[in-house]
């Protein structure tokens, strides 16, 4: 049964937006009402919230699941967090059948909207903002839904994460797309997450445009991951993540950085102006981590990826750290460009094959003119190699998601 939509506050106090200027008693009453309406709320709830900029100290939270969270519109409806008192998020999410849209989350003090453990997630048209700018004081993740199934963020706009602007972590089954990360340390990062398809969005300006990873000693291992028509240019921004975190690592000038994460297909992708190289192919070993001891399954090699049909722009021409800008001058000189793909050349000694990789884990690039560089981090650099010929080679493409959420989204 779906039930009407509730009005959250009587009309007067709508009207009045809570804006800057409205006093204390209405901001508290806003939140306190707000945050009753989340405890009560019944499957089926839909909670609506007018246009207006609305100031909370604390954070919210809902663990009823089949509820619809609707603003009128990312840039009308505005829960700001400025001077958060208590509490990390702007709203934490427990439950399933969970729909949130047209609202945007701005200055928490931590993450923005974090969603844990849910099914069937649908996040539409939510924007999370540092206003102050990039800055590693800022909250770690704009749009986190982890531990989920089923989930769909869509048109969605993620600016000033000390981490991740949209991040899909431990999860299965998921959909992100037409949505833009801009002025985060990684605009849009897949971790730890089984079937992802990442398409028709936009990174830039962030310090590493899209990221997959795999880290240890998670409940999940992550692997297949398709990253196709996105528009991915220009994400040199220094990085400004935590000293200690995995994306602190990340080059600043990183187009695609696909890190210990197997069956990754990058195709159909714009990809260019990164001063380090547009897409970076590493091995947990170059995360500045080497302590494996607690995560005894753990496959820290990047295996079955497949790099094919994309467009790419300049990049190279100015590594981020000293170790790839003596690389890039050793190589190819003052002028010079790092190739396109960058690998650290880390393999599972184990697995090979007269010295190759099995077809089906190998990295195969397929990708016209551009050039690869193995930097061969094992041995310390001492046999660098750009031959391509190694790396002639395709991959089956990778099954489509099939997710009936982001299906019937279309379908609308």
């Amino acid at each position: 049964m779906r039930l009407a939509p509730i009005s959250l506050l009587a009309l007067s106090v709508l009207l009045a937006g809570c804006g800057e200027d409205a006093p204390p008693a209405t901001y508290l009453d806003f939140q306190r009402d707000l945050q009753t309406q989340l405890i009560k709320a019944k499957p089926g709830t839909v909670i609506e919230i007018p246009a207006g900029t609305y100031q909370l100290d604390r954070s919210l939270s809902l663990k009823v699941s089949g509820v619809t969270l609707r603003g009128a519109g990312m840039d009308q409806t505005i829960l700001s967090f400025k001077g958060q008192k208590s509490g990390a998020e702007g709203l934490l999410v427990d439950a399933s059948d969970f729909t949130i849209e047209d609202i945007a989350f701005e200055d928490t003090k931590g993450d923005s909207l974090k969603v844990v453990g849910g099914k069937n997630i649908i996040i539409r048209r939510v924007r999370t903002e540092w206003t102050n700018g990039p800055a590693t004081e800022n909250g770690a993740y704009g749009i986190y839904p982890v531990q989920t199934e089923n989930v769909l963020v869509e048109g969605v706009v993620a600016i000033g994460a000390s981490d991740a602007g949209i991040y899909v972590g431990q999860s299965r089954n998921v959909v992100v797309r037409n949505s833009r990360a801009e002025r985060n340390v990684a605009g849009i990062e897949i971790e730890n997450t089984v079937d992802a398809d990442v398409y028709d969005n936009v990174a830039t300006g962030n310090t590493g445009g899209i990221l997959v990873f795999n880290m240890p000693n998670l409940p999940q291992v992550g692997r297949v991951t398709r990253v196709f028509r996105n528009r991915i240019e220009g994400n040199n921004h220094r990085n400004f993540g935590h000293k200690g975190t995995p994306v602190a690592s990340v080059p600043a000038g990183s187009g695609v950085v696909i890190n210990s994460n197997d069956d990754v297909e990058v195709f159909d992708n714009d990809i260019g102006d990164h001063k380090t190289a547009n897409i970076i192919i590493s091995s947990y070993f170059s995360t500045g981590y080497t302590d494996l001891s607690t995560a005894e399954n753990f496959d820290p090699y990047p295996e079955g990826i497949h790099i094919h049909g994309n467009r790419f722009g300049p990049g190279g021409d100015s590594p981020d750290h000293l170790e790839l800008k003596a690389l890039k001058i050793s190589q190819f000189g003052l002028n010079g460009r790092l190739p396109d793909v960058l690998w650290d050349g880390y393999v599972n000694q184990d697995i090979l094959i007269d010295g190759r990789l099995p077809a089906d884990r190998a990295i195969c690039i397929n990708n016209g003119e551009a050039g690869i560089i193995n930097v061969d981090a094992p041995n310390r650099y001492k046999n660098i190699s750009t031959d391509i010929a190694p790396y002639r080679c395709s991959l089956p493409p990778l099954p489509a998601v099939r997710l009936a959420l982001a299906e019937q989204a279309e379908e609308v």
